[in-house]
């Protein structure tokens, strides 16, 4: 029998975090929360049907199965005061989400994070949030990202870019290699960024996939119980 791996959101305040589980779970969470941020640690399950739901289209078109029973997900508070609170949610997780803001970059608390996940050696991919802040996006329902990549712009893909290997310049001074996770040959050295909007939701669905891909194939032995 496999358990649920327990997944972490983390990053600097405002970044998006719960606005992303919000999406791939379906709820409502920061309207409960004062001043719409996370003042707690929260936990959310995902089951094996939302999960489904969530990238049907992907798991599909890549042959993909999914083994996993579901996902539970911590959701922590970004702020500086509730570093105590991180650090819990980054003991217990088996993975972790790294939300960047893609218009703000590697911020204090980001770094913060990163330094809780290298001492507990927990493995995290990154979502490089609010893409829809580049001048020029369009955001396209019902398919990829990538697909929906090649349709925009050259000069907002060239936006893209910039922004995304301006956060792996922060992120390699960090002591972190990351790289678009659609360009990564060994996940096992280079950590996956996936570019996303969660208010629009474009890129959730690669999102957990790549979440979903990193569990089924690196921790299926421990996740056994």
């Amino acid at each position: 029998m496999m358990r649920q791996p327990i997944v972490v959101l983390v990053g600097h305040i405002d970044h998006g975090k719960s606005s992303i589980l919000e999406h791939i779970k379906n709820i409502s969470i920061t309207k409960k929360e004062a001043g719409g941020i996370t003042q707690s640690l929260h936990s959310y399950t995902i089951s094996l049907k939302r999960l489904e739901e969530c990238c049907s289209t992907l798991v599909q078109r890549n042959h993909m199965k999914i083994t996993l029973p579901g996902l539970l997900f911590l959701d922590s508070p970004g702020h500086a005061a509730f570093n105590t609170m991180r650090k819990r949610g980054g003991s217990l997780a088996d993975l972790a989400i790294l939300v960047i803001d893609c218009t703000k970059g590697v911020e204090e608390q980001t770094q913060e994070c990163i330094k809780i996940l290298k001492q507990y050696k927990t493995p995290f991919i990154i979502a490089l949030n609010k893409v829809d802040k580049i001048e020029g996006w369009k955001s396209h329902h019902g398919i990829s990202l990538l697909e929906s990549l090649s349709s925009q712009s050259e000069k907002t893909i060239e936006e893209l870019e910039l922004t995304l290997y301006g956060v792996v310049e922060k992120l390699s001074q960090c002591g972190i290699q990351a790289d678009r996770f659609d360009r990564i040959d060994d996940f096992t050295k280079t950590v996956a960024i996936v570019p996303v909007s969660a208010k629009n939701e474009d890129g959730l669905s690669e999102l957990v996939m790549v979440l979903i891909g990193l569990a089924q194939k690196f921790l299926e032995t421990s996740l056994k119980t």
